[in-house]
C-alpha cells in the first residue's frame, strides 16, 4: 500500500469536511460533468427522498498524505452489509475521485479501501460503467487487499450525440417511420387550438408544472413510484441549479403529457416521462419528446441525449448507443459469509450455463447474466 493512503468512515453527509465536499461535481460548470449523479445535490436528495427502509448513509473517505482524493457514498443496512448509495432512479454510480490520479494511486486506494471493508459482510456496488477507466485498477487494488470482486450485468443505458446542424440534422438521423409520426401527429395537434406546449425551467411556474406532472403520472400506465416525493423534490433541486427542463403538453387547462429532463455539460438526460392513456391516438409522448429535444437543441445548445436506465424499446427510436451498466459484489473469502457469497455466485452462474439460458460470454441487452468471475488463487 502506498505510504500515507488510508480510508475512514463518515456517517453524515453534512459532516463531510470541505476537501471531501470538493470531490462532488458541480453540474453548473463543466467541462466533463455529464453525470448528474456525481453531484452533492443528488446524494442529498436520495438521502432525503429515496432512502430504502432500514438503510442509513455512510461515506468511505480516502486520503493520501492527508488530502481527500476518494469518496464512496454508501448505504448501510442491517448487520454489516453495505451497498452503493443509489436508488431505482440512479443511472450511473462511481466513486468520486480527485482528478489526475495515476493507475498506481488508484490501486493503492483500492487496497486501502479493502482494509476498511474486510470486517463488513459484503459491499454491493450497482450502476457502474463497465468501461470507466479507473474501475479496473481500483478493483485490482481491492483484490490485493484481500477481497474478491464478483461481477453481474445490471442494466443497459441508452444515449447518443446530437450531430452538428441542429434539429434538422438530428431528425435526419432518425428512422423514416419516426419522422413521419412526428410530422403527422404534430400537425394534427396544431390544428386543434386547445393544444399547447410549455417548457418550465423554474420560477413562478415551477409548482404548477410539478402539479401537472403529478396529475399526468397518476392517470398514466406507470406504476406507483416507490418513493412518491422523489420526482417533485428532484425537479425543485434541479430548478435551483438551473438544470431543469420540464416539458408539458396541455389541452386547454388539462395536462396531457409530461417529461422532465436535466441538462449538465451539454447532455440532456430524461428522468421520467408519462402521458394520459386516453390520448394515445395523438401519440402525445412522441410529439412532446420531439418538441422538447428541439427546444433543448435550439435554446440550450445540447450536444447529447441520455435516456437513462433500462432497455425500453422506444429509446432506440431517439438514440442509438447502448452502454452496459454492471454491478460488483466485493466479498472477503477469509470469512464464512464471504465464502458463502462467492460460492453462491459461482453456483448460480454454473446453473445458468448448464440450463443453456445464459451461455458463457453472452452479453445480450437487458440480460441479468452473471459475468465470469476471475478468482485470484492467492486470496483463496
Amino acid at each position: 500500500m502506498r505510504c500515507g493512503t488510508e480510508f475512514s468512515w463518515i456517517d453524515d453527509l453534512a459532516a463531510l469536511p470541505d476537501d471531501a465536499r470538493a470531490l462532488f461535481a458541480d453540474p453548473r460548470i463543466g467541462p466533463g460533468v455529464t453525470a448528474i449523479t456525481d453531484c452533492h445535490a443528488w446524494y442529498r436528495l436520495l438521502i432525503g427522498s429515496a432512502r430504502p427502509e432500514g438503510m442509513t448513509p455512510r461515506f468511505a473517505l480516502g486520503r493520501i498524505d492527508g488530502r481527500a482524493v476518494a469518496l464512496l457514498p454508501l448505504w448501510r443496512g442491517a448487520g454489516r452489509a453495505l451497498q452503493s448509495l443509489g436508488s431505482p432512479y440512479t443511472c450511473l454510480y462511481r466513486p468520486l475521485l480527485a482528478a489526475g490520479l495515476s493507475v498506481a494511486t488508484l490501486e493503492a486506494l483500492g487496497c486501502a479501501l479493502a482494509g476498511l471493508l474486510r470486517p463488513m459482510t459484503a459491499l454491493r456496488l450497482e450502476a457502474l460503467d463497465a468501461d470507466w477507466p479507473p474501475l479496473a485498477p481500483f478493483l485490482c487494488g481491492m483484490g490485493r487487499g484481500g477481497l474478491v470482486a464478483l461481477h453481474f450485468a445490471h442494466f443497459g443505458a441508452w444515449h447518443g450525440a446530437i450531430p452538428s446542424g441542429g434539429w434538422p440534422a438530428y431528425l435526419a438521423t432518425r428512422s423514416g417511420q419516426l419522422r413521419a409520426t412526428i410530422r403527422r401527429r404534430t400537425a394534427r395537434l396544431l390544428r386543434e387550438p386547445e393544444f399547447r406546449f410549455e417548457m418550465v425551467a423554474g420560477g413562478s411556474g415551477l409548482e404548477d408544472g410539478i402539479a401537472a406532472f403529478e396529475a399526468v403520472y397518476g392517470q398514466s400506465w406507470k406504476n406507483a413510484e416507490p418513493y412518491p416525493d422523489f420526482n417533485a423534490d428532484w425537479m425543485r433541486a434541479a430548478a435551483g441549479l438551473g438544470l431543469l427542463r420540464l416539458a408539458i403538453l396541455w389541452r386547454a387547462e388539462m395536462p396531457v403529457a409530461v417529461q422532465y429532463w436535466v441538462i449538465a455539460d451539454g447532455t440532456a438526460q430524461v428522468l421520467k416521462l408519462a402521458h394520459v392513456a386516453a390520448f394515445d391516438a395523438y401519440s402525445p409522448g412522441t410529439v412532446l419528446t420531439a418538441w422538447a429535444i428541439r427546444q433543448m437543441i435550439d435554446q440550450d445548445g445540447i450536444t447529447a441525449l441520455d435516456f437513462g436506465r433500462g432497455d425500453d424499446p422506444y429509446k432506440r427510436l431517439w438514440v442509438e448507443q447502448r452502454a452496459q451498466r454492471i454491478g460488483i459484489v466485493l466479498a472477503n473469502p477469509r470469512t464464512i459469509n464471504g465464502l458463502i457469497i462467492i460460492l453462491r455466485h459461482a453456483v448460480g452462474g454454473l446453473r445458468r450455463r448448464i440450463r443453456g439460458l445464459q451461455p458463457a460470454g453472452d452479453a445480450s441487452p437487458g440480460s441479468d447474466r452473471t459475468f465470469s468471475v476471475q478468482y485470484e488463487p492467492a486470496l483463496l
